[in-house]
């Protein structure tokens, strides 16, 4: 279990076999493992969409395509569909990816396609204040290109 999530990926399954057997109530499970309704619901979502997988914590940013983004902002705001099931329905990963498109397209912002696929930092070595000089030039001198110095050098930029 990693420091984002106060739940393993166990913990969530138990929770959702709990609820889906019809033993108990979601407010019942919800008090059992200290959380609320919405938080089973969500977990409960992403296991019919992806299995144990989708209870897992994803290390893995996912890759969704501008046309898919503007179908599922569409059937929520003409209120086809709840979040939940917009999600659900486009194999969203969360609640939270679909309502950050909702607020842009409100706001007049541009939704583009995501690059995905990116994992996340790892953290990097320690280096000598002549290596960082080393490195901040290295990145200057290639565009800025912040991925690609990290990778040469073996180092993070966090």
């Amino acid at each position: 279990m990693s420091g984002r999530t106060k739940f393993t990926w166990k913990q969530r399954l138990e929770a959702v076999e709990m609820c889906l057997s019809g033993d108990y109530s979601y407010t019942e499970v919800a008090k059992k493992f200290n959380t609320v309704d919405s938080t089973l619901r969500r977990w409960i979502s992403a296991y019919k969409n992806n299995g144990v997988d989708g209870l897992k914590e994803s290390h893995i940013w996912r890759k969704y395509p501008l046309e898919l983004k503007l179908a599922a902002v569409n059937d929520y705001l003409s209120r086809k569909f709840s979040l939940l099931e917009c999600c659900e329905k486009y194999n969203i990963s969360s609640d939270s990816v679909l309502h950050s498109w909702i607020s842009k397209y409100n706001g007049g912002k541009e939704l583009k396609t995501t690059n995905g696929g990116s994992t996340r930092m790892k953290a990097g070595r320690k280096t000598t204040s002549e290596e960082r000089l080393e490195i901040a030039l290295y990145a200057i001198e290639h565009g800025k290109n912040y991925s690609a110095t990290a990778k040469k050098y073996n180092v993070s930029y966090q």
